[in-house]
């Protein structure tokens, strides 16, 4: 895990070195273990390229960057890890390569300078994002991973291109304000998403799509990107499904397998325990393939709110397993809450959508102190298994719409018997789900610069499978968002977060299955449950209620928070003073939300804490806007 960073112009070498120092000093918390940089001429264009190291596999300086192959032929920086790099080295060796390091980075080069992009991409399995110069025929190809784990953002300004793993960098590398994005905050504030697409929350910068790569053509006068996929998401699965339990062995091997891999490191790896079946279902496994003697790393976030604790069920995974679970105690005072806010904003470059990402921010730092530098998370579980409550309201509308009445009704009963999701639902959550004659009237605080917005469909769209609906919140409404905040507060203490249940050969596996099979006889995650229930306590593995890394952030907006939550939403306030926002409308709302009962009523806690974290971001990120736009 690394930062990459660079600069393709027709300017002189003077300003580009400066510029790739500044670079590298930016983004430094994402590679303090070693910086390089590096300027090659290719035609008219110069490219620069910079990197910051977090040394993982390999840790001497055989693995510096940027990386050369073959008297500067071509020239990799690259930021990830390709985790069954040991199985391709090999195959690259039988084909009469050699190599000086053990890292997967000259494994990576390597294969792209002998296969091509697009071979040797179908060959990895991991998380990355690069930036290759080809020298031999003058192309410069920028590329992020299947599932957009790594960040790699891009800008074309008087006519040079630059790109880097952070936002922030982009803005200071340019020397020129940016628009703001109002689609995207839109997106935030109306509907509560972020990393819906390519864009940013600056007009002018964008992001490399994933599973994608962007090309120039450096024998070309001017810089004009080809983009094109090197993967495509696994189609619908219509053919009969196989024995059950054949399935859930098939099930259990695979994610084995994405665990084991993912547990390949010269440095500490630990995991990221919540008490619920996902993170479970990493720690029980990287127990089997840890032998007894050897360190098994677990890291919890936890509540002095009982209400809101999960230590019943993370001290039960600790008794399992035989062993301690170090936990991080969500407890600071006001003031401080809006220290981290301000702290992780800017870490995050886009405005955060919960406390949890403070949460986040904590453990990484516990887990920097505690010298562990690679951390292995459960996101992308619920997306894949159909977790989420909203999956259940789905399901029954997709059989209804099938035709198959009688059997929607059963399916609710089941969950019902069950004592799970139905339980469970609050409408301030369900509400964005929900077409428009069915929602609840509220107090709308857009103003008159959103006035534009274009709102996204959010649920089950006329003839989408659920399956396609699982797709689209893996491509674009849930697991981009996840990954971006859980890689920026992870790097921002230069830890590696690596995620099991988005390893390629489970998504192929698992997203084409019927939903039948994910939501069976009222549990949602079925199928992964039975393939699960042999290495987890019965009340881990079945377990009814679904929380994660939670904490009381809604009833602290109420209380504890309150005065400061009003400071930042006075008269002066940017996101008022932009037009953004109507503050008498949101004063309004938000008094409203704060004669709320724990639990209920029609307003959510984003639709009050995303006004709050936005104006924190436009106040971090102030002196990049172009104003008046």
């Amino acid at each position: 895990m690394c930062g990459i960073a660079g600069i393709v112009t027709k300017n002189q070498m003077d300003t580009i070195v400066h510029r790739l120092r500044q670079a590298e000093q930016i983004q430094i918390h994402r590679g303090p273990d070693a910086q390089g940089t590096g300027i090659y001429l290719s035609g008219e264009w110069r490219v620069g390229f910079a990197h910051q190291r977090l040394s993982i596999l390999d840790i001497s300086e055989m693995g510096t960057q940027p990386m050369v192959y073959a008297t500067d032929q071509s020239i990799l920086i690259y930021n990830g890890e390709v985790y069954n790099y040991q199985e391709i080295r090999q195959e690259l060796e039988g084909l009469g390569h050699h190599f000086v390091s053990d890292t997967d980075t000259e494994v990576v080069l390597t294969a792209l300078h002998q296969w091509g992009v697009d071979d040797a991409l179908a060959r990895f399995n991991g998380m990355w994002a690069f930036a290759w110069l080809d020298q031999r025929v003058r192309k410069l190809y920028l590329c992020r991973d299947r599932f957009g784990v790594k960040p790699l953002y891009y800008a074309i300004s008087d006519g040079e291109l630059v790109f880097s793993s952070e936002l922030k960098t982009i803005l200071e590398l340019v020397k020129q304000p940016f628009s703001l994005n109002y689609q995207r905050i839109g997106e935030y504030i109306q509907q509560s998403l972020l990393a819906t697409s390519e864009e940013s929350f600056f007009e002018g910068i964008q992001k490399i799509p994933p599973h994608h790569t962007l090309c120039f053509d450096l024998k070309e006068d001017r810089l004009s990107g080809s983009l094109r996929p090197f993967w495509s998401f696994p189609a619908r699965d219509t053919n009969k499904q196989s024995d059950e339990s054949e399935l859930v062995e098939e099930v259990r091997e695979l994610f084995t397998d994405a665990v084991r891999l993912r547990m390949r490191s010269d440095v500490p790896v630990g995991v990221l325990l919540s008490g619920g079946v996902d993170s479970s279902s990493i720690a029980s496994v990287m127990d089997t393939l840890t032998q007894r003697d050897g360190a098994l790393h677990m890291l919890s976030a936890v509540s002095v709110d009982s209400r809101f604790d999960e230590s019943p069920f993370i001290d039960m995974m600790s008794r399992h397993l035989k062993r301690p679970v170090d936990k991080v105690v969500l407890d600071f005072a006001p003031e401080q809450a809006f220290d981290y806010l301000e702290q992780v904003t800017w870490y995050n470059d886009e405005p955060i959508s919960s406390f949890s990402t403070i949460a986040h921010y904590l453990l990484m730092e516990q887990a920097k102190k505690m010298g562990i530098t690679v951390i292995l998370s459960g996101q992308g579980a619920d997306e894949l298994l159909c977790g989420y409550r909203k999956y259940l309201g789905f399901y029954v509308q997709s059989l209804l719409r099938q035709g198959q009445i009688a059997q929607a009704p059963i399916e609710l009963f089941r969950f019902w018997k069950q004592g799970t999701i139905l339980n469970q639902f609050s409408m301030s959550e369900a509400k964005r789900y929900l077409p428009g004659v069915l929602k609840p009237k509220e107090i709308e605080i857009a103003g008159e610069a959103l006035r534009q917005y274009r709102w996204i469909p959010l649920g089950l769209a006329s003839g989408m499978s659920v399956e396609e609906r699982q797709a689209l919140d893996i491509r674009r409404f849930s697991v981009p968002a996840l990954t971006h905040y859980e890689d920026r507060m992870s790097m921002a203490w230069s830890r590696e977060v690596r995620l099991p249940f988005l390893d390629y050969r489970l998504i192929e596996k698992l997203l084409p299955l019927t939903p039948a099979l994910k939501m069976k006889d009222g549990w949602t995650k079925y199928v992964f449950r039975k393939a699960m229930e042999p290495l987890l306590p019965k009340q881990i593995a079945w377990r009814k209620d679904k929380q994660g890394f939670v904490n009381p952030q809604s009833e602290w907006l109420k209380r504890e928070l309150r005065e400061g939550v009003l400071r930042y939403f006075q008269e002066d306030s940017l996101i008022f003073s932009t037009g953004i926002i109507d503050r008498k409308k949101l004063l309004a709302k938000y008094e409203q939300y704060c004669k709320q009962s724990p639990g209920k009523g029609g307003i959510w806690f984003r639709d009050i804490f995303n006004p709050l974290a936005l104006e924190i971001w436009l106040r971090r990120f102030y002196r990049y806007q172009r104003i008046g736009n």
